[in-house]
């Protein structure tokens, strides 16, 4: 099984409280059966199989910026893929 981890932001950032599109992406991760979520201030993470990262990414994209973000930063790594040369994910 492929599993990935993505990181993420959405902006515009509020330090006092966390804005609408925030809170949303931090629920849609936090509900998509990831295995791992780390969702803090200035960045977030998750990880689990390819299809829920996926979808969960989907879905955050969708949230977030009908929440008001106006920049969605994303980074998604390939952990461990079959037949993969080491630290290349191919």
């Amino acid at each position: 099984m492929v599993r990935l981890r993505v990181e993420f932001t959405t902006e515009p950032f509020d330090l006092d409280r966390p804005p609408p599109h925030a809170v949303v992406a931090r629920d849609v991760v936090q509900t998509a059966g990831l295995d791992h979520v780390d969702v803090g201030p200035f960045g977030n993470t998750a990880e689990g199989g390819a299809e829920a990262v996926l979808a969960a990414v989907g879905e955050l994209l969708r949230r977030s910026i009908s929440a008001g973000a106006t920049r969605v930063s994303l980074q998604v790594n390939v952990l461990d893929a079959p037949d993969a040369t080491p630290g290349t994910g191919r």
